[in-house]
């Protein structure tokens, strides 16, 4: 799919509650997943639900996750299950004059589909690559990269970018008209990940990459 392209909405991403914070646009939905950290992987195995935190990382127009090769919710994936996986950004508190209408500004990505089993060794290889750099970019340079017997205790899978979209809310709060003449303190705490001072395993200065790390929107 092309990076400036829109994908076309289905019955499960079409946002309808305030449905004007729906973006379909790849370059919305692939900003948010490249900044995100962590996504959520939720499936049902025998009407049991299940939803798993894990790293992951886009490359072009595939979603890769991993971890060990007997990973319960990967394995499951891998079956062929259906799957839907979130990603959310988190940018403020949004504090209102009434209880009712506090909320919170954020970036989301919604995506269903059924996984992929990832075999080629050099998709394998690359795929764990593209983890590392996303979570730290530059690391890849600066440690000792996955060798073959590590990519075989090793289980990938990857989700196609074709039924996803995003959903976002930005601005102050929406109090009722009766309320704005109330004296309580209104308005947004904006919200950022901010690394600390980069702690060493032994003595010896954090190289630059690490020292300048964001997650800058």
């Amino acid at each position: 799919m092309p990076e400036d392209s829109v994908a076309p909405s289905t019955a499960r991403t079409k946002v309808r509650r305030l449905a004007d914070r729906g973006r379909y646009d790849r370059e919305t939905i692939d900003s948010i997943l490249d900044e995100g950290l962590v996504c959520h992987l939720g499936f049902a195995v025998d009407g049991q639900p299940w939803v798993m935190p894990t790293t992951y990382a886009r490359v072009d127009d595939h979603l890769y996750v991993h971890g060990a090769a007997a990973n319960f919710a990967l394995k499951t994936l891998a079956s062929g299950v259906e799957a839907c996986v979130t990603v959310t950004l988190l940018d403020g508190l949004v504090l209102a004059r009434s209880a009712f209408h506090h909320s919170m500004n954020y970036r989301s990505v919604m995506l269903f589909g059924r996984a992929e089993r990832v075999d080629d060794p050099k998709e394998q290889y690359d795929s764990m690559i593209a983890i590392v750099e996303h979570l730290v970019p530059g690391r890849s340079s600066d440690t000792r990269l996955p060798t073959p017997q590590e990519l075989r205790k090793t289980l990938i899978v990857r989700f196609a970018l074709d039924e996803c979209s995003a959903k976002m809310r930005t601005g102050g709060p929406l109090d009722d008209a009766e309320d704005m003449a109330l004296s309580f303190w209104a308005g947004v705490l904006p919200l950022s990940i901010v690394p600390g001072a980069p702690v060493p395993d032994v003595e010896q200065p954090a190289p630059d990459y690490v020292n300048r790390w964001t997650r800058a929107r």
